[in-house]
């Protein structure tokens, strides 16, 4: 299996997400099924029917979340030495040379990714256009408005 690239951040997210569903969603959901057996005849239970679906999605994701923290190679940006070059982990300052606009992005993992936050996919079509550019450069991005140009102003690890 392929290591998954990852921030400590985002390790530590997964390891918080494995803790809940271990600790606290599958004793809940054990106790649900409990109490739906309590109540008599399966067959017709719903409640019972909701409390094994819900189990069965616990453990599925028990199951991701495992196997995912077990392939991942954990990267903290704080420790890169890029010499000012984008790679993975890396906080990079946008300006859009058609409007002006900046924006700030870290290059994370697809776990982590979240757009509102800042944080992008290494796979997303911007990521791939900024990895390996440098302070000063430019990086062209195909969007679903057309091809966008963009500066890159900053590159820091944090």
């Amino acid at each position: 299996m392929a290591t998954i690239p990852i921030t400590k951040r985002g390790a530590e997210l997964l390891r918080a997400e494995l803790h809940k569903l271990k600790t606290i969603d599958r004793p809940w959901v054990i106790n649900a099924i409990s109490e739906a057996r309590a109540q008599g005849d399966l067959s017709e239970n719903a409640e019972y029917e909701v409390a094994k679906d819900r189990q069965g999605f616990i453990e599925g994701r028990i199951q991701e979340v495992e196997g995912k923290l077990s392939a991942c190679q954990v990267i903290d940006p704080a420790e890169l030495d890029a010499e000012g070059r984008v790679v993975f982990g890396a906080t990079v300052k946008l300006e859009d040379e058609e409007t002006g606009n900046t924006v700030t992005y870290q290059i994370v993992g697809e776990d982590e990714a979240d757009i509102k936050l800042g944080l992008v996919n290494i796979s997303s079509p911007i990521a791939r256009a900024l990895i390996g550019k440098s302070e000063g450069d430019t990086a062209e991005v195909q969007a679903p408005g057309g091809v966008r140009a963009y500066e890159i102003v900053t590159v820091s690890y944090i």
